[in-house]
This record gives structure tokens, C-alpha cells and sequence, in this order.
């Protein structure tokens, strides 16, 4: 499966954090701004891009509990891209998405 099929199947088969993540940020409900998901950059697909902030939103789930190296490089690869990324677990989104997304003011300066 080529990447940007790929791309396409996860996002018709999103998480549920996913999911609530997208709602929340759609159609430039979050600060204005354009996201897209899972987004091909290089050999990875990123959860959501905003390309005006050059910021990516990682969700990461229990399955990066024991994935650290991989997760470390993963960040290097997308930020030699140019892109800052930020990182969320899953429990944070089902915890509180609101205070992730006024996390996320504070890093885009909003």
C-alpha cells in the first residue's frame, strides 16, 4: 500500500482520541487555523499538520509507551522538515481536551 492510500485509510479509521482531537480543530475552529490529518512527510504520516505554523500534533497512544527510541526519531525526521512538533497522549485528550488545546495556544503564541 503506497503512503498516500495509506494516509487515506487512517483516516477513515481514526482513533477515538483522534476523533474528539479533529472535532475540536476542523474547519479553522481552533485559533483560525488549517489542519489536515495524517499527512505523508517523508517516510512518516503524521497525525495533523498545520503547515501556516509548521506545527504537527502527534496523539500518541499506549503503544508508545515502549516506542520511545522510535518516537524520538520519528520527531527528529519530521523537525528536520521544518516542522515543531507537539506531542499528546491520548488519556490527556480523554482527561481534559480542552486544557491540550490551551496548551497548544501557549506554543502558537495565541
Amino acid at each position: 500500500m503506497r503512503k498516500t492510500e495509506f494516509a487515506r485509510h487512517l483516516r477513515r479509521n481514526q482513533s477515538r482520541a483522534e476523533g474528539l482531537f479533529w472535532q475540536k480543530i476542523r474547519g479553522r475552529r481552533f485559533c483560525n487555523l488549517k489542519f489536515k490529518r495524517q499527512v505523508p512527510i517523508d517516510k512518516y504520516i503524521a497525525d495533523f499538520v498545520c503547515d501556516s505554523e509548521k506545527l504537527i500534533v502527534e496523539l500518541d497512544g499506549y503503544q508508545h509507551d515502549d516506542n520511545e527510541l522510535y518516537d524520538d526519531e520519528r520527531t527528529a525526521v519530521l523537525q528536520s522538515h521544518g516542522f515543531r512538533v507537539f506531542r499528546v497522549r491520548n488519556e490527556d485528550i480523554y482527561a481534559d481536551i480542552n486544557e491540550v488545546l490551551d496548551s497548544l495556544k501557549l506554543l502558537i503564541g495565541q
